[in-house]
């Protein structure tokens, strides 16, 4: 079934006039990048400090047991690795499941979310658009994108706990 979704993406959604706009956005999600650079920028203002460090640690936790840890206990092939295909953008190394640019993109944009609603959904939905464009580009199956979904949501749920559990600490130090 995996495979039978891919093939009618490829025949029913990809367009040569989509596929560049399609690039930029697999390419937000590239290395978790776009959503670093974001954390980076929300820890600059105090006010959003907090917010920056949650989305921080959901990215570091979804690295660590995403890339480092699941994806090298399933060691599954990527799509174009078991069916041979031609693709749009340049191979990408490693394994399938999850795929990494799901679980990060899930992980910032549920931390987001969990902080402020207005941001989070925009950011979920770029989410969403970077983990379709997985597929689109025939790397990841679509149960490597919704492992990736989960995986990122259960990163920023325990990210926020840690940040949570920091923050009370730190607000009982600075009382005392």
């Amino acid at each position: 079934m995996d495979m039978a979704i891919l093939h009618w993406i490829q025949e029913n959604i990809v367009a040569d006039w989509l596929t560049p706009l399609m690039r930029c956005i697999t390419f937000f999600g590239e290395y978790g990048a776009g959503w670093i650079l974001l954390a980076l920028g929300l820890l600059i203002p105090k006010k959003t400090r907090w917010m920056g460090l949650s989305v921080g640690a959901a990215l570091l936790l979804g690295l660590l047991l995403g890339e480092f840890g699941i994806k090298n206990l399933i060691c599954r092939p990527r799509p174009f690795v078991a069916e041979e295909m031609a693709l749009l953008i340049p191979a990408p190394h490693g394994f399938s499941c999850p795929s990494g640019h799901t679980t990060s993109s899930f992980a910032a944009a549920t931390s987001l979310f969990l902080y402020h609603k207005k941001w989070g959904a925009v950011a979920l939905v770029m989410a969403g658009l970077v983990a379709f464009s997985r597929m689109y580009f025939f790397v990841h199956y679509l149960t490597d994108v919704l492992f990736g979904v989960v995986l990122g949501i259960a990163c920023a749920l325990a990210a926020r706990w840690i940040i949570q559990k920091i923050r009370t600490a730190t607000v009982r130090k600075e009382q005392m």
